[in-house]
């Protein structure tokens, strides 16, 4: 986007303009990217229009030009005996400690990979083991309460000597001072890196094999899903539930680490 209108008055720009600039990605494969493209040259055009900067949003006028977003199958591992090998696989992982102990993190926690991407330090109450991630952070912009099992805990305090002078738990391997994020697909290479190819297994994966296994373990639905964060229907009971069944939910984290600890170690 910057190259093509960085300098030009934003009053100027025309939906016949950005149109060509989203066929540039489409005609490279990356629906996906053109239609966060649109989404991001939308929200600049509003933001200029309440400003007196713009006097209307001309991707508006491209509502239904782009190619539609396929829907993405989320690969997972959820057989046990693959998620076995996975866990081996973790453990023996030979890139970065920083990097291991998040392949470690998403297992364990199965928060959304964006979610961890972006954690910070005073996020974190260690004592009460607990992670309270604000809604600003949140897919569903709803508050959300990650109960943290004696796993990652540990797991924690051994990544503190190494980036808790910074910002991000898991900060990018290019910011010596933990001051920006670790990249979107470093768990994915990660991933990739171990054998596991796009068909098998991605970062959002572990969200996948945390609900298959605990349904199959016979834990409450409800607890699963308030622990995955699912949006409630319920618009004004959604507001107050971020805190809802969390001593179950403390229980299941704990219970879901040991069980992925015993698995690894059969």
């Amino acid at each position: 986007m910057l190259p093509v209108f960085g300098k030009r008055d934003i009053r100027e720009i025309t939906s016949p303009e950005i149109l060509v600039l989203l066929r540039r990605l489409e005609d490279r494969g990356i629906i996906d990217t053109a239609h966060r493209v649109m989404n991001y040259c939308s929200q600049i055009f509003r933001y200029a229009v309440a400003t007196g900067r713009a006097e209307r949003d001309p991707t508006a006028d491209l509502r239904g030009a782009l190619q539609p977003l396929k829907s993405k199958h989320r690969a997972a591992i959820t057989e046990p005996a693959k998620i076995q090998q996975l866990l081996r696989a973790m453990d023996a992982f030979d890139g970065t400690y920083i990097v291991k102990c998040g392949l470690w993190f998403s297992a364990y926690t199965f928060v959304r990979p964006g979610e961890i991407r972006q954690a910070e330090w005073k996020e974190f109450n260690l004592e009460d083991a607990e992670w309270k991630i604000s809604e600003k952070k949140m897919k569903m912009r709803r508050p959300h309460i990650v109960p943290l099992a004696k796993q990652v805990i540990e797991l924690l305090e051994s990544l503190k000597p190494l980036t808790g002078h910074g910002t991000y738990v898991f900060p990018s391997l290019r910011s010596s001072k933990g001051t920006q994020p670790m990249s979107e697909n470093t768990i994915l290479y990660a991933l990739r890196r171990m054998g596991f190819s796009d068909d098998e297994m991605c970062a959002h994966g572990f969200r996948g094999m945390a609900s298959t296994r605990l349904n199959e373990q016979g834990w409450h639905p409800d607890v699963i899903e308030r622990q995955l964060a699912h949006v409630e229907r319920n618009s004004v009971r959604a507001a107050y539930n971020h805190a809802e069944y969390l001593p179950e939910r403390r229980k299941m984290m704990q219970t879901w680490a040991d069980y992925l600890d015993s698995l690894k170690a059969q």
